[in-house]
């Protein structure tokens, strides 16, 4: 009997891991589309997640011509001598172009020595290379998310104590967030080096 209840609790949580993930996966697209369409008001789902897709596609398109990135940066500009709006305005796009653009942050994983005499390393990304504007020439910025969280540390850091990682940024931020418990598994061993 205690044999049959431990194999049923395994298949249970067998289920479990496979089943929460695609639930909550399938549960976040379904209540952003929901909302998205409840923005524009339209009686289709998924219709307002398309032209949302859509009009920043072509914006992005415009973006990339010479005659449309003059209009954004005169744009751009404009914002950033607002003082509360340049705050936040400047800070989100700051963020989604570490992420994406020409100007991604998140693209150089490095191990990171925290702690020399523990042998406490940490997986965080070089931010910035040259601090030479703040007089810290044999020093990088690196950041340290947090696993299951939007957060992380930034950090000053001696350059003799970061080293730089050979895999891609996306494996590493998936390792990372997780935990330490998924991504490694992504990495092709015939990759070519960063």
């Amino acid at each position: 009997m205690e044999k049959t209840v431990r194999r049923i609790l395994r298949y249970f949580f067998s289920g479990t891991l496979f089943i929460v993930p695609l639930v909550a996966t399938v549960y976040f697209f379904f209540e952003s589309f929901r909302w998205l369409d409840g923005l524009l008001n339209l009686p289709y789902p998924g219709v307002g997640f398309a032209i949302i897709v859509g009009v920043v596609t072509v914006f992005g398109y415009l973006t990339t011509h010479y005659a449309f990135r003059t209009v954004t940066d005169v744009l751009d500009h404009g914002i950033n001598k607002i003082p509360l709006v340049k705050l936040i305005y400047s800070s989100l796009r700051d963020l989604i172009s570490a992420f994406v653009g020409e100007r991604r942050k998140f693209d150089k994983p490095v191990l990171v020595e925290i702690n020399r005499e523990n042998k406490l390393f940490q997986i965080g990304f070089i931010t910035e290379q040259d601090l030479s504007e703040l007089g810290l020439h044999d020093m990088v910025s690196v950041y340290l998310p947090h696993s299951y969280a939007i957060s992380g540390l930034h950090y000053i850091v001696p350059r003799d104590r970061v080293r730089l990682l050979n895999i891609p940024g996306t494996v590493a931020m998936k390792y990372i967030i997780s935990g330490g418990v998924s991504g490694l598994s992504e990495i092709r061993h015939d990759a070519p080096p960063l």
